[in-house]
């Protein structure tokens, strides 16, 4: 008869060693969270860098476009301006063309500012 004999990883019989939980330090926790964050951080900055023609609003359909500019003088407001490089169409609608195109906040504007025109048909 052959007798078999069970020995732990130890080398002992019958005697298994208790197995230990992997315990993180703090600074191995912020490690771990860093190396795991990481590939989200790089994708957004990706995007972000990548998506600069449409943050900056720019008509990509038109990629050479040449704008007329006008200078504003003292007295002038855009429904002036409007009326006169369209005197044919709505000035509310060139007006809001004029401040999207120029990028301001309002429609008021300051004597000696020069502002891109929208093309008129």
């Amino acid at each position: 008869m052959s007798a078999i004999t069970v020995t732990g990883s130890n080398g002992v019989a019958g005697f298994e060693s208790p197995r230990t939980r992997l315990r993180l330090t703090r600074r191995g926790r912020v490690v771990f969270t860093t190396l795991a964050a990481l590939p989200l951080v790089i994708w957004a900055a990706v995007v972000v860098l990548s998506s600069g023609a449409a943050a900056a609003g720019g008509d990509l359909s038109m990629p050479g476009a040449v704008f007329e500019y006008v200078t504003v003088g003292a007295g002038d407001t855009l429904w002036e301006i409007a009326e006169s490089i369209a005197p044919g169409d709505d000035p509310r609608l060139v007006v809001d063309d004029i401040v999207r195109l120029n990028g301001l906040d309002s429609s008021a504007v300051e004597p000696g500012q020069r502002l891109a025109l929208p093309a008129v048909d």
